[in-house]
């Protein structure tokens, strides 16, 4: 279910602004087929609704690390600042693309929001007026009023198209993501995809530290007895990295991409789905839920 796909977005937005809890409640309805329990969360879904409401909302650092430009700063500090991608240029809008003065492969990404990147490995192929057009949609897209996501509520002069660097891959297509599940600063998991980019339908894994697959999901469980897929050379740093960069939240998605060896920093994300993944197994959910204190000095966190 793509939300944003749903008709009546200004209504949507409209009601998010008169009432978070609402919108969060029938968007939970639609995609779990059951209401959030908002007083007593135990899934992930249902906790990472209950941050939107109390804890994300007027949390500056996750506000910040949300942004996935101002979140190079906390990168830096926490001293990865050899992981971040060099940005060629940056924009307050497509418009302004000068694609002369682009590299032949590049990036093209807002600092909020999820989705919307425009990933080119061949300028002279890419149709640009589609581009642009694509682009300055996405850029409409209040994203903290879609789904209930305080974390992206940006002014207009705050939204930034970054253009990065293309990580170079020895096939030439886009590198291959790694999403670390991290839960009050243990990385715990990370989930990996093999076959993107030669087949149409990629599979994902969950392996833990140690690299064992963990059926976690759909591909994992039906994984044959002893399968595997060979670790990644700089899989344990990025475990560590991962770890470093979440310790200040209770949950958050670290993801990297990894090329021969180097690590390459990708977003901090708060809302994988905006907390609507209705593709996770529910015996996932209810375990990364219960992986989550929303505790602290015996009270909720707010």
């Amino acid at each position: 279910m793509d939300l944003r796909s749903k008709p009546n977005l200004w209504f949507r937005y409209l009601l998010t602004t008169l009432s978070p809890k609402c919108v969060i409640r029938v968007l939970f309805r639609l995609c779990h087929h059951k209401w959030p329990d908002l007083k007593n969360p135990k899934t992930l879904d249902e906790k990472i609704q209950w941050m939107k409401l109390n804890y994300y909302k007027d949390n500056d650092l996750v506000k910040q690390c949300a942004d996935k430009y101002r979140v190079r700063e906390y990168v830096q500090e926490a001293g990865f600042g050899h992981i971040l991608n060099d940005i060629v240029t940056s924009y307050h809008s497509a418009s302004e693309i000068n694609w002369d003065e682009l590299p032949e492969r590049f990036v093209l990404k807002w600092n909020f929001g999820n989705g919307g990147n425009v990933v080119c490995t061949n300028k002279s192929k890419l149709d640009k007026e589609k581009a642009v057009r694509e682009l300055n949609a996405f850029r409409k897209i209040k994203f903290h009023l879609l789904a209930a996501e305080p974390q992206y509520d940006l002014t207009e002069s705050e939204k930034i198209l970054l253009c990065e660097k293309f990580i170079p891959t020895a096939d030439g297509q886009p590198p291959v993501d790694y999403k670390f599940y991290c839960f009050n600063g243990k990385a715990e998991y990370v989930f990996c995809c093999i076959g993107r980019g030669q087949q149409a339908k990629p599979s994902f894994y969950f392996f833990n530290r140690q690299w064992e697959l963990q059926r976690l999901n759909k591909n994992s469980k039906e994984a044959p007895e002893g399968f595997t897929i060979p670790k990644p050379e700089g899989m344990d740093q990025l475990f560590d990295i991962a770890e470093s960069l979440s310790k200040p939240f209770p949950f958050v998605r670290a993801d990297f991409y990894l090329e021969n060896g180097k690590p390459y920093f990708g977003e901090l994300t708060f809302t994988p789905g905006g907390g609507f993944d209705y593709g996770r197994l529910p015996e996932t959910d209810l375990l990364f839920g219960e992986m989550v204190d929303l505790r602290r000095d015996g009270e909720m966190k707010r």
